[in-house]
């Protein structure tokens, strides 16, 4: 089985899209807007200074942020790297 990769940085680039690093060093932009903008779930992360707050837990396996409840919105490192590698793939084949 594969080593779960850690989320090593987090930076918002835009509100709703993400710049990840991970402990091998592969770098992707992962777009959540779609995700966002479709859960009420996630209304607090519609709010581009809420969003630029995100956290990277502590060992890197998840990153989120808790809105003004105090609840957790979180993502999986595993699931954020499957969207940032697909993600990447479309933008090469549009390119």
């Amino acid at each position: 089985m594969r080593d779960i990769p850690h989320i090593v940085s987090a930076e918002a680039v835009i509100p709703g899209v993400l710049k990840l690093v991970w402990d091998d060093d592969f770098a992707g932009v992962v777009d959540l807007r779609p995700i966002i903008v479709r859960d009420k779930t996630f209304d607090f992360l519609q709010n581009a200074t809420n969003f630029e707050k995100v956290k990277i837990s502590e060992y890197g396996r998840t990153l989120g942020w808790t809105n003004e409840d105090g609840q957790l919105i979180d993502f999986g490192s595993v699931s954020l790297r499957q969207r940032a590698e697909r993600q990447a793939e479309l933008h090469m084949q549009a390119g």
